[in-house]
């Protein structure tokens, strides 16, 4: 019998499509010659947030970020959202009230056009689907390049924060329980990272205008390694980052000795940083920083036999492991 944690969820995904007639893809063509894609996310109460610590006007803001995250990586502009919650019975009309009006606000914000809602009996908690399209201009689309050797890797914003915060909240969770409140103002911008993220709705705009395209794009919300991992399935070439070069917020190094965790370690197997990985080509590096102040250079693509790895300081290249890609003996990752 073979179970999903000796494959891993990538090969299962991978098995369940083999001999179906389709491909796993996420656009498709549309009139004037655009292209539309989708996105699609299911938030589970104990899995994915706990209501203990959690607001329920920032719940459904994260919700509707991290659904639109992979629609602006594709470089498609949001048009449409659906919501499904499914409304356990502890909660009343004016908490799913607090709890959409994050998710219009979050439409709001990233330009959504349509937004649609469904309500749902639930017996197992808190249930929140979203489902979002976005459009790709064809324009866009054509000036799309292909992956290269040393195209820069550049980050929009930091890691290990969110992940640091959901790690504060849990060590609270006795207090929260007991009706107190634990001390947070010391580490509110690790807290707030989890709770209430941030991307910035105008980057497409901002790249277009510039005229700056980048050969692949990521939102990365299952830690770094998951998206290097993907970098080198999707291009064929190895990535190479570097760990002295990953951004982290200015109290996550101090937190991390406190609770006995590597920050590295956190930014690379961690989740929830809503960060975009744009891999920029490399004659556009200095348009790139010049227009983009706010992304950060962690590393850059490399030769195929490379894979994908983390350089320390000292030089040392480590192979990149990442949650959800375990692969039977004999197999191949990519």
């Amino acid at each position: 019998m073979e179970r999903f944690s000796d494959l891993g969820k990538i090969e299962a995904i991978r098995r369940l499509f083999e001999n179906t007639g389709f491909q796993n893809s996420v656009f498709f063509e549309c009139g004037r010659g655009s292209s539309l894609t989708t996105a699609s996310r299911l938030f589970i109460e104990g899995t994915d947030f706990n209501l203990v610590y959690f607001p329920l006007r920032h719940l459904g803001y994260k919700c509707a970020l991290s659904t639109t995250g992979p629609l602006m990586a594709r470089m498609a502009k949001p048009k449409g959202m659906d919501v499904v919650i499914g409304v356990s019975s502890k909660l009343d009309f004016r908490e799913v009230s607090e709890l959409w009006g994050g998710i219009v606000a979050a439409a709001k914000e990233f330009g959504y056009k349509n937004l649609s809602l469904d309500l749902t009996p639930s017996q197992n908690g808190l249930t929140i689907s979203i489902s979002a399209s976005g459009e790709r201009s064809a324009l866009t689309s054509g000036r799309l390049p292909k992956p290269k050797t040393k195209d820069l890797l550049c980050v929009s914003g930091r890691f290990g924060a969110a992940y640091m915060g959901l790690r504060i909240l849990e060590r609270g969770l006795e207090k929260f329980n007991s009706g107190q409140t634990p001390e947070l103002e010391k580490h509110k911008m690790l807290v707030g990272a989890y709770l209430k993220p941030e991307l910035d709705a105008g980057i497409i705009d901002h790249l277009e205008d510039a005229e700056l395209y980048p050969s692949s794009a990521y939102f990365l919300q299952s830690g770094l390694g998951d998206a290097l991992k993907r970098i080198v399935r999707d291009t064929g070439l190895g990535v190479k980052v570097y760990a002295d070069h990953i951004p982290f917020e200015g109290n996550t190094f101090a937190l991390g000795k406190e609770l006995d965790i590597d920050p590295v370690s956190a930014a690379m197997n961690g989740g929830d940083d809503s960060v975009l990985l744009l891999v920029i080509p490399i004659l556009q590096a200095e348009k790139f920083r010049r227009e983009m102040p706010g992304f950060t250079v962690i590393g850059h693509l490399a030769q195929s036999d490379a894979g994908a790895v983390l350089v320390t300081p000292d030089g040392l290249e480590h192979p990149v492991s990442a949650p959800g890609w375990g692969y039977p003996s004999g197999s191949s990752p990519d």
